[in-house]
């Protein structure tokens, strides 16, 4: 029975790490297919403001996605929304490439657009940048990036503390305080670093032996972490429950503790959610019984009407946070969820379609 369950989680984190390798090659079409949902898209009850009521509102969107499809669902949604709002995105994508983002916001900024829109990246490479744009007076929103300087910036980001806290109350009620557990992350990323303060007052709080502390982030995230949590499970074999708070990196642990034979021993808690996730946390077997999320088509989506509430003056607020909902292995086995489209009809709520809309903008995640 364990080699039979061992081999279907074997096989779904193949074909995520088939779906992360092919993802940067998708075509918009198919990036659209993999975030979800084919359903018409809302109506407008009022006709678009200015600047949206001319020539299409020109904005560049500097990213510094990584591996796996939850970056591509989000471009998607950014993408979708951008099309309803008539604001043209020009896109460019560092790769976890800093100095490359570095040049693609120099590039955005000489390029004089409506506005920026910059998506994750680091805070020494691109406060500098960030704070330049401002000052040549382009309205700039940020997506998980940790600024020091946020004057005249909107920020935007998931709630990170939400998310964390969400699924460390799924593994306490699961484990118990003083359990021992692992701990699979990276520092210097704004979302991790904040999700690692929720850990760090939550070790305190329920007494946990953290039994080892590993992990790093690259363009191979899920790959790379594996040799990392073998080796930690090899030396902390009775471990009962590892939190690795960014999806790509939870595969990896995953995957480890597969090798490792010990699935039906230790708990795997995580972050976010897209198509390969579910597939992993849904195979038989699986030791990911917890993650918590936003759908990232609708983040994408929601990040680009803050954009546009801004820019038509009805936004009230600087800083912009998406609540997350934690979602079990449970709740996916009973509401026979495969994929995020079918995850959206189980929890509405992931839609965001009640965040940061108006009249004249309802949200398009897809």
């Amino acid at each position: 029975m364990a080699i039979i369950r061992r081999a279907a989680v074997v096989t779904a984190l193949a074909a995520a790490g088939i779906l992360a390798l092919s993802a940067c090659s998708q075509s918009s079409s198919s990036t659209s297919d993999s975030a979800g949902d084919s359903s018409a898209a809302p109506t407008a009850s009022a006709a678009l403001p200015a600047p949206f009521d001319g020539d299409p509102v020109k904005v560049a969107l500097v990213r510094q996605s990584g591996a796996g499809d939850y970056f591509e669902a989000w471009g998607a949604g950014a993408q979708a929304q951008a099309e309803f709002a008539n604001i043209e995105l020009q896109v460019t994508d560092a790769r976890n490439d800093n100095a490359k983002q570095a040049s693609d916001l120099e590039q955005a900024i000489a390029s004089k657009p409506d506005a920026i829109i910059i998506d994750h990246g680091q805070t020494d490479t691109l406060q500098p940048l960030v704070t330049e744009a401002v000052d040549a007076g382009i309205p700039v929103i940020v997506y998980d990036l940790a600024l020091t300087d946020s004057e005249g910036v909107i920020t935007s980001s998931q709630s990170d503390e939400s998310m964390a806290s969400g699924v460390l109350d799924q593994l306490i009620d699961d484990v118990g305080d003083g359990a021992k557990v692992g701990y699979v992350s990276a520092e210097g990323f704004a979302a991790l670093d904040r999700r690692a303060v929720v850990w760090n007052d939550y070790v305190k709080e329920h007494d946990l032996d953290v039994v080892f502390s590993t992990g790093k982030v690259s363009e191979s995230t899920a790959t790379d972490n594996i040799p990392l949590v073998d080796a930690a499970l090899k030396q902390n074999p009775d471990v009962q429950a590892i939190f690795a708070p960014y999806d790509e990196i939870t595969k990896g642990t995953v995957q480890a503790v597969i090798q490792n034979n010990l699935q039906d021993k230790v708990k795997v808690y995580g972050i976010d959610i897209s198509n390969a996730d579910i597939e992993v946390i849904t195979a038989d077997g699986s030791p990911w019984v917890a993650t918590s999320a936003t759908d990232p088509a609708a983040v994408g989506a929601g990040v680009v009407r803050a954009l546009a509430l801004s820019l038509a003056g009805q936004l009230d607020e600087t800083d912009v946070q998406f609540p997350a909902k934690t979602i079990t292995q449970q709740f996916l086995a009973d509401n026979k969820v495969t994929n995020v489209t079918e995850l959206r009809v189980a929890e509405p709520s992931l839609k965001l379609d009640d965040q940061v809309v108006a009249d004249w903008l309802p949200a398009v995640s897809e």
